[in-house]
């Protein structure tokens, strides 16, 4: 199967959508997923969007198999970040090279902008992620937590 990455357009929203509810199903965490198709429409392609997603695509079928999700952070010590928030790829997907192909476009997409940094986040048990990620160069830091604060009012 070959495969092209390309930035997301509105078209993709369902499938960007399908997507984050894998990956919430792989995490264990499909409860915990509130976030509607129109959110992720208007949050991506609205006046505002604030994030940006690349698509992997498969050549054959023109189905998309895969999004690296990203936004702009600042850093106090780096300045301008970038926040890769989700790598996805279906699971009868993987391990043919896309993960690797949209982390290399997210890495090639924060020089082009000219991010110091760029983070995410990986679940302790996902190996097979932290050995890609490594491989890149990453450090993956296991002396920080990630700290998050839900506001449900």
């Amino acid at each position: 199967m070959g495969f092209i990455i390309r930035d997301a357009v509105r078209s993709d929203v369902t499938d960007i959508h399908r997507l984050i509810k894998e990956l919430a199903v792989f995490e264990q965490a499909e409860n915990e997923m509130v976030l509607s198709l129109e959110e992720v429409a208007n949050d991506g392609f609205g006046d505002q969007p604030l994030y940006h997603c690349f698509v992997a695509e498969d050549s054959e079928t023109q189905k998309v198999v895969g999004i690296a999700l990203t936004y702009l952070r600042y850093s106090t010590w780096k300045g301008k970040a970038l926040h890769l928030e989700d790598l996805i790829v279906e699971v009868e997907h993987r391990g043919k090279g896309i993960g690797s192909a949209l982390l290399d476009h997210v890495i090639s997409y924060g020089k082009s902008i000219k991010v110091r940094r760029i983070g995410w986040e990986v679940l302790d048990w996902n190996t097979n992620a932290i050995a890609l990620y490594e491989s890149k160069g990453a450090k993956v830091l296991k002396n920080w937590y990630v700290v998050q604060l839900e506001n449900n009012g």
